[in-house]
């Protein structure tokens, strides 16, 4: 098993119990880049140097003095103007939080109250130890059955975070999932953005097509079925490169079919029929319907203004043309 990144306790009023949180998300990407130089095909590296060499023009870049080494870095806090009060790294591990050890469990929530915009990191929680293990299995049914999250507070990575705690959806159902939260005033305020948003008034019929269409399209939702795709064209790039062969490139999009309205749209997405290319889409396994064949008109109203100016002539080319045909068939 990973090593834990925070140990510590969870406290419900006078009911504690020590955990230990594990990152929830690894990085998956097969494909890393380094910054190369193009001209000579080497990597390039980056060192930190002392800001008066960078003023000097660079003269000094060859000196031993002018690079500094990661153990002469600290923080410092600008109070005026290039003067600095420099923090030791010791200085901030021992910083008086709280709840750098300790999670006090504030309040509990319902979970449709909490905004997803606000969750930031997941975290796998589990007990820290056996003797651990009843305080959090009750605490943690409790909760997965009350349908609640706690909220509390938890320091770790340079800041204190805002702590989200609920029953872990896992099929064994043993664990807690942690979620680091964002604060308020992080988020914008979504106002700026849709205020805009003119107000339309909702159509009873195209509502009642777009449920369907949602309807037809729910399923049980499934990670694995997601992957990154640019990752996969990143890799087909360095592919191509390797073996000497033609790199792939973007293929421009196909122009959309202008739709006529929504209506048709919902219609033609609910009967599977694509609006870009205008012919069915049947799921796989099913054949596809024949077409039914073209109703003609039953009334000059229904044609096109063209169509009706045309109509009295074509009615009368009609006429005149009937007994030309029944001569010839009578003197056959």
């Amino acid at each position: 098993m990973a090593r834990p990144y925070w140990s510590g306790t969870i406290q419900i009023s006078l009911v504690q119990f020590a955990v230990k949180f594990f990152v929830a998300t690894e990085a998956k990407s097969q494909i890393r880049f380094h910054q190369v130089s193009r001209s000579t095909g080497e990597r390039v590296r980056h060192q930190k140097v002392l800001e008066s060499t960078m003023e000097n023009g660079g003269e000094d870049m060859s000196e031993q003095s002018a690079t500094v080494g990661k153990d002469d870095i600290v923080k410092g806090y600008e109070y005026a103007k290039g003067k600095y009060i420099l923090i030791e790294p010791s200085e901030i591990n021992n910083l008086r939080v709280p709840s750098k050890h300790t999670i006090a469990v504030e309040q509990f929530v319902d979970e449709s109250e909490i905004d997803p915009a606000f969750f930031e990191k997941p975290y796998f929680v589990a007990p820290d130890g056996d003797a651990q293990a009843e305080a959090f299995a009750v605490v943690r049914e409790a909760m997965q059955k009350a349908g609640k999250v706690a909220l509390g507070k938890i320091a770790f990575g340079g800041r204190e975070h805002i702590v989200a705690l609920m029953a872990s959806k896992d099929d064994e159902g043993r664990g807690l999932m942690a979620y680091t939260m964002r604060y308020g005033e992080e988020l914008r305020n979504p106002k700026e953005y849709f205020s805009d948003i003119p107000k339309v008034s909702v159509d009873e019929d195209q509502l009642e097509l777009a449920e369907q269409l949602i309807k037809k399209k729910t399923a049980k939702f499934d990670p694995k079925k997601y992957k990154d795709g640019y990752e996969v064209a990143l890799k087909e790039l360095v592919d191509a490169k390797l073996h000497d062969e033609p790199v792939p490139v973007d293929e421009p999009q196909p122009k959309r079919a202008k739709v006529i309205n929504l209506m048709d749209a919902l219609r033609s997405s609910l009967s599977g029929k694509s609006t870009e290319e205008g012919e069915d889409t049947p799921p796989p396994g099913k054949k596809t319907a024949k077409k039914e064949p073209i109703k003609k008109r039953s009334n000059v109203a229904e044609m096109p203004k063209r169509e009706q100016a045309a109509e009295p002539h074509r009615k009368k080319a009609s006429a005149s043309a009937k007994p030309a045909k029944t001569a010839r068939r009578k003197s056959a």
